[in-house]
């Protein structure tokens, strides 16, 4: 049978349960619910076997010795608070949909095991920072854009989404170790394995993020991130993922970036998270001093339809190549005579012999030196419009 409870229930109910059977643990077997003024306070481990996801009011986890969560079935509740400063230990998935208040300590998941979370039902929370945050896997269940409370140890670096296009299940860790020797990943994510259009992959952090529906993700980096380390300038940086067919990180763009090299964010272009197993933060390799055409549009009018590079004749050998934002090829030839007129020569990404999309190119120019017969290498962008 169904109990309805409040706070002056709870507090006799662990009394007398604390008192005359020493119990270290409230143990729910049946079904029973909190009403909208009702009030829960959790001094001790809650053990779900029972039904407790039908819940209006608060539950509040207090103390400052650790609290652990367990049991066969998922505990949910409308408005929670956290107050455990030696932390909030789920052993099994725990529910808020309303609001979750950080008051002190965090909520530690296992981050061996990414079905054991804190699920946030299209709910929202406060309070987060350093030393109130979820360590380990957190959860939204909805379509909202939403920010994930997330951090390791006393580092809260939290990773958003924008609101995928329908109700979707999206779960997220951050990891403050090198990528290079994961602790709980059995891949290796080698940071010297990238896509042509990148230079340099942050081995300082990264993030887990998992969901099947296509999202633009917002990254963070502190004083930490030395990313010092990968550019001086952040426009510049890039949000990359570790692309599992590939072996390598590939570049999943910069639709925004905002703050300085000591502390800040960038924005992706939209893309599915379960097309890459982690995500973190590279950049792209400065410009340089060779004159080459940035834009060119071949569109059959006669005019700059091609990309031009002014000087080849200054290199008895040159080869290029030319990708894509994601780092795919598009174009690649030996002995380039400045006649590409933006058709794709690579059926793994475009239709072969088909005109490649409007948008900003990379290129990969190598240049053998007439005197010293030493190839130099130029890097840098071109745009396409038509």
């Amino acid at each position: 049978m169904s109990k309805s409870i409040n706070s002056l229930f709870i507090v006799i109910l662990f009394t007398v349960l604390q008192q005359l059977n020493a119990q270290e643990a409230f143990h729910n077997f049946g079904d029973i619910q909190i009403h909208d003024t009702g009030k829960i306070g959790f001094h001790t481990d809650l053990v779900n076997d029972g039904m407790f996801n039908n819940n209006l009011g608060l539950a509040g986890f207090y103390g400052e010795n650790q609290l652990t969560v367990s049991g066969t079935s998922i505990a949910e509740f409308y408005n929670s608070e956290i107050d455990v400063l030696d932390g909030l230990y789920l052993e099994t998935s725990m529910g808020v949909y309303n609001t979750l208040e950080f008051i002190n300590g965090k909520v530690f998941t296992p981050r061996t095991d990414s079905n054991i979370t804190l699920d946030f039902l299209q709910a929202n929370y406060k309070g987060e920072s350093d030393f109130e945050h979820v360590d380990g896997y957190a959860a939204l269940f909805g379509a909202i854009d939403f920010t994930f409370p997330i951090g390791d140890e006393d580092k809260l670096r939290p990773l958003s989404i924008s609101k995928p296009n329908s109700i979707s299940n999206f779960k997220s860790a951050y990891f403050y170790e090198n990528p290079n020797s994961p602790t709980t990943f059995t891949t290796l994510f080698d940071t010297n394995s990238f896509a042509p259009i990148l230079s340099k992959v942050n081995d300082k952090e990264f993030w887990d993020l998992d969901g099947d529906e296509p999202v633009e993700v917002t990254l963070t980096w502190d004083l930490d991130s030395d990313l010092k380390n990968l550019t001086d300038d952040i426009e510049l940086l890039r949000v990359v993922g570790w692309n599992t067919k590939t072996l390598r990180w590939d570049s999943l763009g910069r639709n925004d970036v905002s703050g300085d090299l000591e502390e800040g964010d960038i924005t992706s272009v939209s893309f599915v998270p379960d097309d890459y197993e982690v995500l973190t933060i590279a950049a792209e390799p400065a410009g340089n001093d060779f004159t080459i055409n940035t834009g060119f549009s071949p569109n059959g009018d006669g005019l700059n339809d091609h990309f031009e590079i002014t000087g080849l004749d200054l290199s008895q050998e040159n080869s290029i190549e030319v990708y894509d934002r994601w780092g795919k090829l598009v174009y690649e030839t030996e002995n380039y005579n400045n006649d590409w007129g933006g058709i794709s020569e690579n059926s793994l990404t475009i239709d072969k012999g088909i005109v490649v999309p409007v948008g900003t190119y990379f290129f990969i120019l190598k240049l053998k030196d007439k005197v010293t017969n030493k190839y130099k290498t130029y890097r840098g962008w071109v745009y396409i419009n038509y």
